[in-house]
């Protein structure tokens, strides 16, 4: 009998980008179970609510039936644990991302040594899009089509006090 294999992904995805999409999807290749992980971000200011980030994410993985989208607050480590997770997933865009990254799967490696991080190297074409690549200013949003899913566009444009322009 072998044991059901749950990876977490992790972001705030504000909001979710082609890269997060494509992560996600080919990490559904690869284990029994993907949690798309949505943190709370009390930390940090986000253009988008928690649930409209939830329900982007949701939108643009609809089809994924080995995908789940939960929210968490607190450490992802111990949110992992909560949920029997054996392996988080991060996304790399650039050895600036692999470094950071390297030394937080050190961390949570000292903190739950029995999660494993495993690095997915995004494709080229989505590597340069961080979310934050939506130029934030109070009233201006500047996506491309190219980098975000369709409904990332439906959620800016119900956002009143944002204009917004897809390159």
């Amino acid at each position: 009998m072998s044991t059901q294999v749950i990876a977490l992904y992790p972001g705030t995805f504000d909001p979710i980008t082609l890269g997060h999409e494509d992560i996600v999807r080919r990490a559904a290749r690869m284990f029994d179970q993907v949690v798309v992980a949505v943190a709370s971000a009390h930390h940090k200011k986000t253009m988008f609510t928690l649930e409209e980030r939830l329900s982007m994410t949701r939108e643009a993985l609809h089809d994924c039936a080995n995908v789940q989208i939960q929210t968490f607050d607190g450490l992802v480590i111990d949110f992992a644990a909560s949920l029997g997770a054996t392996t988080m997933v991060r996304g790399i865009r650039s050895m600036t991302d692999f470094d950071y990254e390297f030394q937080l799967a050190g961390m949570n490696r000292r903190l739950a040594p029995k999660i494993d991080t495993v690095f997915l190297n995004t494709l080229d074409v989505t590597s340069a899009s961080p979310a934050l690549w939506c130029v934030r200013s109070t009233t201006w949003v500047v996506m491309s089509p190219s980098l975000f899913p369709q409904c990332v566009a439906f959620y800016a444009g119900q956002k009143s006090s944002l204009r917004q322009t897809w390159l």
